[in-house]
């Protein structure tokens, strides 16, 4: 009896292994299929006045635009105080969109723990918005790509980008935390959830579908963002 519940439990233990690798590969061809497909393929990112940025460190990526500018002057919507030192004097702004859990209980990869991960693969954890000030305008290279975009399509980013930012009388929530990633930052509460399905490569991606700009069919990773901007 022992061994014929432990030969079902083994066989359950292999369907279960198989399952979640065929799963895996097909995530993964399924995420490299549709990053090469390009959207607003006839797009091209010299076009416009009004500079911005892709931004990735390698597996997230990030929008940075101007602090001030006649059509959306974030200033006016963030306060600049909610960083460690106030960057009052800033000219650029980014915006990452995340998983709450990763930004604020994982620093460092080796302190992502299953229940963070798992919540934030499964869509059962909240979202927050990570904002970054900038003094200068930054140096463009392989992992900060320049794009120029028009008015119309500044627009519809900036919508994009306020959109996602959860409000309390059209001001942003801004978290009290300790885990900034510098003097510059700050992170506020965030609409939407992650998932293996909308990752905060996806919400990058989204933005730039949302206003025009080059962007993969769909992706949850950085590269499949920055193979539209060789």
């Amino acid at each position: 009896m022992f061994n014929q519940t432990m030969i079902i439990l083994a066989k359950i233990g292999v369907a279960f292994c198989t399952f979640f690798l065929a799963f895996i590969l097909c995530y993964l061809v399924i995420a490299f299929v549709f990053s090469r497909i390009t959207i607003n393929d006839e797009k091209e990112y010299s076009c416009g006045d009004i500079l911005i940025f892709l931004s990735t460190n390698g597996v997230h990526t990030d929008i940075v635009v101007p602090v001030h500018h006649p059509l959306c002057n974030w200033s006016s919507f963030l306060d600049a105080s909610h960083c460690v030192i106030p960057q009052h004097n800033a000219s650029y702004i980014s915006f990452g969109w995340g998983d709450k859990g990763f930004y604020l209980d994982t620093p460092t990869w080796s302190d992502l723990t299953f229940s963070t991960a798992y919540k934030a693969a499964f869509g059962l954890s909240t979202s927050a918005m990570h904002v970054t000030w900038f003094e200068n305008r930054p140096d463009t290279n392989e992992s900060m790509k320049k794009i120029y975009v028009t008015e119309q399509e500044y627009r519809q980013l900036c919508a994009y980008i306020r959109e996602s930012f959860q409000t309390h009388n059209n001001k942003p929530l801004h978290i009290h935390t300790t885990a900034n990633y510098g003097n510059n930052d700050a992170f506020y509460d965030a609409h939407r959830t992650y998932s293996l399905l909308f990752t905060c490569n996806t919400w990058t991606n989204s933005a730039l579908k949302k206003s025009g700009q080059k962007a993969a069919l769909w992706t949850p990773f950085d590269k499949g963002i920055f193979y539209h901007y060789r």
